[in-house]
């Protein structure tokens, strides 16, 4: 076996089996995976998301060795000693006496800085392109500017019309380029009743979380049986594959509902594909085409509402909020254009408060390190904002929470679009409402402690005043936004007693949040 003379490093979210690296094998080449400790330890993550992540390095080492590379997996025994990536990455320079290092570029400013930044004597230093997303890197700058307005919608269609996706010539397909209004319906009891069992797996991770406790890792969350995620590109195709054959017919109709009223609440008809996605186990390119084909061979039971919605999360959120992350960091993480401050209360960690809403979302969150879109954004994300936590204390509960969660993709959401932290980069107005919405979307309220048609009282929904404090004390920033003017509108025709007492119990909620 010749020497080795290049070291590549292989990160936990580049699983990535069609990468042109694999594509020939060389004896003289190394491939790491490693398991380190600056990575269970930046945040404090679900027990979920450490071993959904080891394993499935541990996977992709096995199927690369497999396919005919030379690999070193190193587990948290092996690099207990090296205190960060860069250290790790020397002494194996030095060990193996190799040349050359290459590295796939990371999604995470952090370890871009740290890599970028080595420098390893009589070794050469290079770093290539993930080969993952649609948008190219070097391609951010010309639809994203630092510290500037980028709407969605816009950077969709140029997306939509760039790789011809669901077109016809240069007109969205069906005449119309997002069907969003369609996609809020929420779920009756019999819809409830017909959500079907949830495709998962049983992935062994004893050995794993064995090894999380010999080192004193500290995580969260609940593990009550094997692993239901995808760690594996067969195991993520074949959950691809039942999104399109079961999922897609009604994903659209119910992406915005939640629900307790089935044992799959915390599935629905979602794919629940991002952990895979986000570790490039598949990529959004292929997913999009799979779910293309599917609808284009079933138009009868797949309408057009079901595969735009799901099309517009893919190659419209997805990249668009890649693109706001590069575009502003470093920086980004330090924004926080309301001030907000409080501290993020205890029962985010236990699901025990007295809210139904955040009991559920929560306790989903902590039993399956996952929720949905509109549980993360108008439930516990609404809730930090009406409540004013600080936004370095959020990020770091949806970093550590969600199996899916890494920082390019969860800072922008939080940050920006949850939280209204970057002061409208993402979001043109501040993702706000009371426990209208979340009854209208839901059925959490109808078993709830407090009654969400209130607005005053002990047993009032505290999202209802909290709604409506946060935007008195925000007037002089949101009220001349157009898309909100009518809120304030509705609170200066507010009787001049009810608006009092509205705001009073708000302040009562924010000076014992712990007791909800």
């Amino acid at each position: 076996m010749q020497p080795i003379q290049t070291i590549r490093l292989i990160l936990g979210d580049q699983l990535n089996a069609k990468h042109s690296w694999f594509q020939t094998k060389d004896d003289s080449i190394l491939y790491v995976i490693a398991e380190l400790r600056q990575e269970t330890n930046y945040v404090k993550h679900h027990v979920q998301k450490i071993c959904a992540f080891f394993l499935g390095m541990q996977k992709f080492a096995e199927a690369l060795k497999t396919a005919g590379h030379r690999v070193s997996y190193l587990t948290l025994d092996d690099t207990i000693e090296d205190q960060s990536l860069p250290e790790l990455i020397e002494r194996l320079c030095v060990q193996y006496a190799a040349g050359k290092f290459e590295y796939q570029s990371p999604d995470e400013y952090r370890l871009l800085n740290q890599l970028q930044e080595m420098e390893i004597s009589n070794v050469q230093i290079n770093g290539v392109d993930s080969e993952h997303f649609l948008l190219p890197f070097d391609e951010i700058n010309k639809h994203f500017s630092a510290n500037k307005a980028t709407r969605m919608e816009s950077f969709y269609r140029k997306m939509r019309k760039r790789f011809s996706i669901l077109m016809e010539d240069d007109e969205p397909e069906g005449g119309r380029w997002n069907y969003d209004v369609e996609n809020r319906k929420k779920m009756k009891l019999q819809d409830a009743k017909d959500v079907p069992e949830p495709l998962v797996f049983n992935n062994d991770v004893k050995s794993i979380l064995d090894r999380l406790d010999r080192h004193k890792v500290k995580y969260f969350g609940n593990l009550t049986s094997d692993l239901v995620w995808p760690t594996t590109r067969r195991q993520a195709l074949e959950l691809l594959d039942d999104f399109c054959d079961r999922l897609l017919p009604k994903f659209g109709t119910f992406q915005d509902a939640m629900t307790e009223k089935t044992d799959h609440a915390w599935s629905l008809y979602h794919s629940r594909l991002s952990f895979a996605m986000n570790a490039k186990m598949i990529s959004p390119k292929l997913v999009v085409d799979k779910a293309i084909a599917a609808y284009e061979r079933n138009k009868v039971n797949i309408d057009l509402a079901q595969i735009e919605g799901f099309v517009r999360q893919i190659i419209g959120w997805r990249e668009f909020i890649r693109g706001i992350y590069w575009i502003n960091m470093p920086g980004y993480d330090e924004l926080n254009s309301l001030n907000a401050e409080r501290r993020l209360p205890s029962y985010f960690w236990t699901g025990d408060t007295k809210m139904n809403c955040l009991a559920k979302s929560i306790g989903q969150s902590l039993d399956y390190a996952y929720a949905h879109h509109i549980q993360r954004l108008m439930v516990t994300g609404n809730f930090c904002l009406l409540t004013g936590i600080d936004p370095d204390e959020v990020d770091e509960w949806y970093l550590g929470v969600y199996v899916d969660a890494i920082e390019w993709v969860e800072m922008p959401n939080t940050r920006g679009m949850s939280q209204f932290a970057d002061g409208g980069i993402v979001a043109s107005k501040p993702y706000s409402g009371g426990g209208a919405y979340i009854n209208r979307m839901s059925d959490y309220c109808s078993s709830c402690h407090y009654n969400v048609k209130e607005k005053v009282g002990d047993k009032s929904c505290p999202m209802n005043s909290l709604y409506w404090h946060f935007m008195h004390r925000h007037r002089d920033r949101f009220g001349n936004n157009p898309r909100i003017g009518m809120v304030y509108r509705n609170l200066d025709k507010m009787d001049e007693e009810v608006r009092r007492s509205t705001l009073e119990r708000a302040e009562d909620i924010l000076n014992n949040l712990e007791s909800l």
